[in-house]
């Protein structure tokens, strides 16, 4: 082992981390697919948890009618949303981010395209138009990936040494500009990149900006997607759901973790189905908050009772738990 891998071992928490079989790779579901073919409520945004809501897409019915339309944060260039001309030529948002910019878009046109965004993070900011309520469905636990070839970075590490990583400290990663560990992170706009960033105490501004010259958000000149594990190289990182590794394991959805292995945090198992892991964060589906009370929205995502909340069968199915706060109200955007 290096001198920099024995300083990084001599900081992480000596434990273990249960190593994850590789399973066959398997389709998920698509774009919104049967009939209807337009939906009442169409939703945008998130990758992370477009599997599951694809699959609560299938499952909810309001007399005998689905009613919600999520579509794949990746796919064709554009999307058709609605019946509407200006709803056949969306271009397709692909993020936590780029969803609720074009949620917000649309109810700045009043065109009817969009009803709701998918969210792995909590934006409260203000949205310079429309209120939205960030409505909590699920509990998802974010780790670090690396390779199962990876003898620079142990398979458990504590928060600190995670933050020391992702500030670039070259006492952990090395100096410029042969960097014993490339921290990496998901492309712009992802809300696992959001998350992560602030557990990791650095701004998007800086990452931008160049601050963390360790950091990298592309891969052989491409953006990295989230919950890809196919970017890693034996001296990388990558923030990484567990809900979806898990969901891919499974082959419940298309299984692209390559090599990954997820790591320990502060010596406790990346383990689904585990409220007391280190890193969790709530999943949420945004809605007009003008609409909290309004049926399709109101019956679909709002309160524990809701279609959404009441589905934890598939919601389990994918990876995550059910909030504890499902079909919360509380977490509105700023004026």
């Amino acid at each position: 082992m290096n001198q920099k891998a024995k300083k990084l071992a001599g900081l992480s928490v000596v434990s273990a981390v249960a190593l994850f079989v590789l399973g066959a790779a398997s389709s998920a579901q698509a774009d919104p697919s049967g009939t209807p073919q337009y939906r009442q409520l169409a939703g945008v945004g998130s990758d992370t948890t477009t599997p599951v809501m694809n699959a609560l897409s299938n499952d909810i019915t309001i007399g005998g009618t689905k009613v919600i339309g999520s579509y794949d944060a990746t796919g064709s260039t554009t999307i058709a949303t609605q019946a509407a001309t200006a709803c056949q030529a969306i271009s397709r948002p692909n993020g936590s981010g780029a969803g609720r910019t074009a949620l917000l878009q649309s109810l700045a046109v009043n065109n009817g395209c969009l009803q709701f965004s998918r969210s792995s993070s909590l934006n409260l900011a203000a949205t310079g138009g429309a209120q939205l309520t960030y409505v909590p469905f699920a509990l998802d636990g974010v780790t670090y990936a690396i390779t199962g070839n990876d003898v620079t970075i142990p398979r458990n590490l504590d928060l600190a040494t995670l933050q020391s990583i992702y500030t670039c400290n070259p006492a952990v990663v090395g100096s410029a500009p042969n960097f014993a560990i490339t921290a990496q992170l998901p492309q712009a706009g992802s809300g696992t990149r959001s998350f992560w960033e602030g557990k990791m105490g650095i701004t998007d501004a800086d990452v931008v900006a160049g601050k963390y010259p360790c950091i990298t958000d592309q891969s052989h000149g491409q953006p990295i997607e989230e919950q890809d594990g196919r970017v890693l190289t034996d001296t990388s990182i990558i923030p990484f759901s567990i809900a979806s590794y898990d969901a891919e394991e499974s082959q419940t959805i298309q299984d692209v973790r390559g090599q990954a292995v997820l790591g320990a945090i502060g010596g406790v198992a990346a383990q689904q189905i585990n409220s007391t892991f280190p890193v969790t964060r709530e999943v949420y589906n945004v809605i007009p908050t003008t609409d909290t009370a309004t049926a399709p929205w109101s019956t679909t995502f709002v309160g524990a009772n809701s279609l959404v909340c009441s589905d934890a069968a598939t919601i389990q199915k994918y990876g995550f738990t059910v909030a504890s706060d499902c079909g919360s109200t509380t977490n509105v955007t700023a004026p």
